[in-house]
């Protein structure tokens, strides 16, 4: 890798760190808002040393024939992350009481959307660090869209390449300049988080607490205002609107955005789309109706609750309703393999994403039909694209190492001391960036605050190969990946 690309990856890394400082500005003046100054000094610091930093990184300036390769994009995708993560936990390092490696945590939870925590206590917890916190949500959200929208169809990484034409062909289908389509996805973001905000405030949540819930809902994030989660609201209306932000969060913004430019239809002709909401709406009647007759509850009532649970864990938004693992060894059986899931492509949700189950299917049904008639020439297709060998091997070894990854992490668990339900779902929330595990440490009513820094060093790795396709990160520890 030549000097030019380092300088040029550097050059942009300041840009989100100037970013990074500018954001912090919302925490402050949240803080002012609600005369709370306790915590200013630490994000006026924070602020200080991130903007240093970035205008350091800028001030060579971008080299003039510098030009990003499709091999180069690898690194400053890992490195945006890692080093946005890094400066974003200063806030909560100068804060009295959260050591680096709870604060590394805690910010790579946000940033990646996965919505584990380590801090109790949030119901006294002050408005800046709250909302700083929801925020980190909302930023890791959208630069997940933007990252799988631009850059994973070109790195060809698990399968993307199948919502190329859709995502990165802007030229025909959506937009005529990328930056356009970038800025109309912006849009549609910040107008599902308002049209969150309303409905939340409108349902009995105060304004701060609407502000907070809608940015996390949308970005699938998962970070609440309390220890509780939403089971702190007993408004019905709060849960059936938490339900429809998570759902919004999770379907392609880049068919919202086709939608804006005239194609009414897009969302709904979307094999996609179809499959997630009529996955989601099968398991939540057929959830709440087993609840309904285990247990107590009206049937409306024990589906609403299931839809919260399900939703969030399917969208990998974390937002628990109650702690479910107390309703036994069928239900939290369930949960764990609704963990695998995760939303659409293109969206903020995490996990294994509906259409890689979808194209698993069209793969099955083709050899099981060629098994029948050995010499018939059987076409495979997936929402209108031919399935090439490429977008399957991309798909397999994606798959494989997704239960690798979890696999070892586990593993590595277990070996810090962890029993293994703690250590076997902590891994599958971290890399699938669900949010809450199974089992009373980690548990919907629990949280990570007591496990070993060693542990959350590497469920913090779990979730960055998690956000980012597991292969975008893998290929930098490759010898060959570094030759010139």
């Amino acid at each position: 890798m030549s000097l030019s690309t380092l300088r040029i990856i550097v050059f942009i890394l300041g840009i989100f760190l100037i970013t990074l400082a500018v954001s912090m500005l919302i925490p402050m003046l949240t803080l002012l808002l609600y005369s709370r100054t306790d915590d200013l000094d630490a994000f006026l610091w924070a602020s200080l040393i991130t903007a240093v930093a970035g205008i350091a990184m800028v001030s060579p300036g971008r080299p003039k024939d510098a030009q990003l390769r499709p091999r180069d994009m690898y690194l400053l995708t890992t490195a945006s992350w890692v080093v946005v993560c890094g400066f974003a936990a200063l806030p909560m390092v100068i804060i009295q009481h959260i050591s680096y490696t709870d604060s590394f945590f805690e910010t790579m939870s946000g940033i990646t959307t996965t919505g584990s925590t380590v801090l109790v206590g949030l119901d006294q917890t002050s408005p800046g660090l709250l909302i700083w916190r929801s925020l980190l949500n909302w930023l890791g959200g959208i630069g997940f869209i933007g990252m799988a929208v631009a850059i994973l169809p070109l790195l060809r990484v698990g399968g993307m390449r199948l919502f190329q034409t859709e995502s990165s062909d802007w030229g025909e289908k959506v937009m005529p300049r990328s930056h356009m389509a970038a800025k109309y996805i912006l849009i549609v973001y910040s107008g599902l988080t308002l049209l969150s905000f309303l409905c939340y405030w409108a349902a009995g949540m105060s304004r701060f607490e609407a502000v907070n819930h809608a940015m996390s809902s949308i970005a699938t994030g998962g970070f609440s205002t309390s220890d509780s989660s939403l089971a702190n609201w007993t408004q019905p209306a709060v849960h059936w609107v938490a339900v429809l932000s998570m759902i919004l969060g999770a379907l392609p913004f880049t068919l919202y955005v086709a939608t804006m430019r005239g194609n009414r239809k897009a969302l709904i002709r979307d094999h996609q789309v179809r499959g997630f909401l009529g996955f989601l709406a099968i398991t939540c009647l057929g959830f709440g109706t087993w609840l309904w007759l285990n247990s107590e509850h009206a049937w409306l009532d024990a589906v609403r609750i299931v839809a919260v649970n399900v939703t969030s864990i399917v969208t990998t938004t974390g937002y628990a309703l109650g702690d479910y693992s107390l309703w036994g060894g069928f239900a939290v059986m369930v949960f764990f393999y609704l963990t695998f899931v995760g939303g659409c492509s293109g969206s903020t949700a995490g996990g294994m994403k509906i259409f890689r189950f979808q194209v698993a299917y069209v793969l099955l049904k083709a050899n099981l039909q060629q098994l029948i008639h050995p010499r018939a020439v059987i076409k495979q297709q997936y929402n209108g694209h031919n399935l090439d060998e490429e977008i399957v091997r991309s798909i397999l070894t994606l798959s494989f190492f997704f239960g690798i990854t979890i696999g070892g992490i586990a593993l590595g668990l277990a070996l810090l001391g962890l029993d293994w339900i703690t250590a076997l779902t902590g891994a599958a929330t971290a890399v699938c960036n669900v949010g809450p595990g199974l089992g009373p440490i980690i548990g919907p009513a629990g949280n990570f605050s007591s496990l070993p820094d060693a542990a959350k060093w590497l469920l913090s790795l779990g979730m960055l190969l998690g956000r980012l396709e597991i292969l975008t990160v893998l290929v930098l520890l490759t010898p060959t990946f570094w030759r010139h």
